[in-house]
C-alpha cells in the first residue's frame, strides 16, 4: 500500500473505500486486511464509522459501496456546475462518433475527469472519472493546460511532474511548451499512445473567459475553472478517423451547456 499523507486511520479508511469501490464484487474483510497489511480487528474498527454514515454496506459476501456514494458523486457535479446537460451531449457525441467521450476540468491546480461515458465495469479502460495523475500525456489534459497562464501552468507541472508512460510520452518542459504553442494554433490538442500505447485521445478546451492567457502573458492569478470535451478511440483507428473525430468534437463545442467559471 503506498503511504498516503495525514493519520494513518484515516488515509486506511480511504484505502478501504478505494479497494471496495475498485472491486467487481464485494470485498471481504480478510481480503481488505490483506491489502492494508493489519490485523481483522482493525479492519472492522475502520469500517464502522464508514458503515453507520453510508459510505459503505455490508453483505454476505463482504463490503460494496453504499448509498451515501451516489450522493457524493452528485455533488461532485454539482460543484462543476454540470446538470443532466452535460451528459446527454456527451452521450450524442459517443453515437456520433462510436468513441468514448469525456468531459475534463482544471480547477484549483488540479485536473479531473468529471464525466464519461465509458461503462465504470471497463477496468481496463485508462481514462475513468476522478483525478488526471497523466495530464501532460493526455489530449484532455493538454488542452487545459494550453488555456492557463503560462505561471500556472508551471506550477501545475512542478507539483505533477512528467512520469513517462510510453516511450511516446512527452517529459522534457521545453518539448512541452512547443507543445502547447502548437495547441494553440490548431484549436485542439492530442495524445497518440502517450498515456496508453493502445488509444489515442483527441480535445478541445471549452470557450470562456476563465483560463486567462495561455501564451505566457497572462499574470497566473485565478484562472477559475477551465473545462475540456474529448474522445479517445483505439491508436489504430486514430490514422483513418482523425478528421471525422474532430469535426464531431467541434460541431459537439456550441451545444456544450453554460459552465461556471470559478
Amino acid at each position: 500500500m503506498p503511504p498516503t499523507p495525514g493519520p494513518q486511520s484515516v488515509a486506511r479508511a480511504l484505502v478501504v473505500l478505494d479497494v471496495v469501490a475498485d472491486a467487481d464484487r464485494p470485498v471481504g474483510a480478510k481480503a481488505l486486511a490483506r491489502e492494508l497489511g493489519c490485523a481483522l480487528s482493525t479492519v472492522y474498527h475502520l469500517t464502522a464509522p464508514l458503515l453507520a454514515r453510508g459510505y459503505l454496506v455490508r453483505t454476505a459476501e463482504g463490503y460494496a459501496p453504499g448509498p451515501r456514494v451516489p450522493a457524493l458523486y452528485r455533488s461532485h457535479q454539482r460543484h462543476h456546475g454540470l446538470g443532466a446537460g452535460t451528459g446527454e451531449l456527451l452521450g450524442r457525441l459517443r453515437r456520433a462518433t462510436g468513441a468514448e467521450a469525456y468531459h475534463t476540468a482544471y480547477r484549483d491546480g488540479l485536473i479531473t475527469v468529471v464525466d464519461t461515458t465509458a461503462p465504470v465495469t471497463d477496468a481496463g479502460h485508462p481514462f475513468a472519472p476522478g483525478p488526471e495523475p497523466r495530464a501532460h500525456a493526455t489530449a484532455h489534459g493538454k488542452a487545459l493546460l494550453a488555456a492557463l497562464p503560462r505561471p500556472l501552468r508551471r506550477r501545475y507541472l512542478a507539483e505533477h511532474g512528467m512520469a513517462r508512460f510510453t516511450e511516446r510520452t512527452i517529459t522534457g518542459a521545453e518539448r512541452f511548451e512547443a507543445e502547447m504553442d502548437r495547441v494553440r494554433g490548431q484549436g485542439f490538442a492530442v495524445s497518440v499512445g502517450e498515456a496508453d500505447l493502445a488509444y489515442t485521445c483527441l480535445a478541445v478546451a471549452l470557450p470562456g473567459p476563465g483560463a486567462g492567457r495561455g501564451d505566457g502573458k497572462g499574470d497566473g492569478r485565478g484562472a477559475g475553472i477551465v473545462h475540456a470535451l474529448s474522445v479517445s478511440l483505439p491508436t489504430a483507428e486514430f490514422g483513418r478517423r482523425q478528421g471525422e473525430i474532430r469535426a464531431a468534437l467541434a460541431r459537439a463545442v456550441p451545444d456544450f451547456p453554460t459552465l461556471p467559471e470559478s
